[in-house]
């Protein structure tokens, strides 16, 4: 039997209640874990979800640090530490820059804000205990600085062949302990295996525009691909960067295909020292509510 993994749950406008009951099922069924990412306001997420389990832990992955100051940060994520009885990880993460930019905010240097973030988290008086800190990461500095000053690390489209080498820089205490691993996995159940391909290589398009994860990718072992969508873009030929992503690439960093085929992805992340796996579900045909009942079905 497939070991459960956590669920990425995003609060989208008009069916936010309907998320909340999702949230609900997803405790029934035994899943071990309920993450909002960026998109929406997941820290709100996270609360109403917290009001309506019971034993489920809920988290961010991630909240952007430079989008509201520490202090304002830290009494919310007191709050949720301590009306959860301990269930809420506070993802953290510099997001990137053209996600700041639209919000008119230019961020500094990744390493020293994230050292400084905690920092100031931790200073803020009268917000009563903190929940454990969970930094998003995707190369080695963070990943160390990850265990140096937090409480666990968050992957977003990682690769599955790379993990070995990026949790090398974890220390085996981590490893075994509390410290959590987690990884975002773009994931589409269909017996189409091309159409379910086709979807999380629209997904993971618009991140390949982001320098970050090009040079992650590039360090995981797709010079090729990445110096492709390089190039496409200094051409301005923005059409052809999905044609550069390879379908080997496509599947070392998402899940796809049939039911058994997406239950075997998740059992090898596992193996690949993933401690929670968090599926971001998405369907050939339908919104995030028919990609939620495809991975409910999943388990029946």
């Amino acid at each position: 039997m497939t070991q459960l993994p956590a669920l990425s749950l995003a609060a989208v406008p008009g069916r936010r209640h309907k998320i909340i009951e999702a949230a609900q099922e997803a405790e029934r069924r035994g899943f071990p874990g309920i993450f909002g990412p960026s998109l929406g306001d997941s820290l709100s997420l996270c609360t109403a979800i917290a009001m309506a389990t019971e034993k489920v832990m809920i988290g961010t992955s991630i909240t952007p640090i430079y989008t509201r100051h520490a202090s304002d940060y830290a009494g919310t994520a007191g709050f949720l530490h301590e009306i959860s009885g301990g269930r809420f990880r506070f993802g953290v993460g510099v997001s990137h820059a053209p996600a700041m930019s639209r919000l008119g905010i230019t961020g500094g240097k990744p390493l020293s804000d994230m050292r400084q973030f905690v920092e100031d988290l931790h200073a803020v008086p009268r917000v009563g205990d903190l929940p454990p800190i969970v930094l998003a990461t995707l190369r080695d500095k963070m990943i160390r600085l990850s265990e140096e000053i937090g409480d666990g690390m968050v992957f977003a489209n990682g690769a599955r062949s790379h993990m070995g080498h990026s949790l090398s820089n974890v220390s085996d205490a981590a490893k075994s302990g509390d410290f959590f691993i987690g990884n975002m996995i773009p994931t589409c159940i269909n017996d189409d295996k091309e159409a379910a391909a086709a979807v999380n290589r629209r997904t993971l398009t618009s991140y390949a525009f982001l320098p970050n994860y090009r040079n992650y990718w590039k360090e995981a072992g797709y010079e090729e691909e990445m110096t492709g969508v390089e190039k496409a873009i200094a051409d301005q030929d923005l059409d052809r960067v999905p044609e550069c992503l390879s379908d080997r690439w496509l599947a070392d960093t998402t899940l796809f295909g049939s039911e058994t085929e997406v239950r075997e992805g998740i059992e090898a992340w596992f193996d690949a020292g993933i401690k929670t796996p968090i599926i971001v579900p998405s369907a050939v045909s339908g919104g995030q509510m028919q990609a939620l009942q495809e991975f409910f079905n999943l388990w029946d």
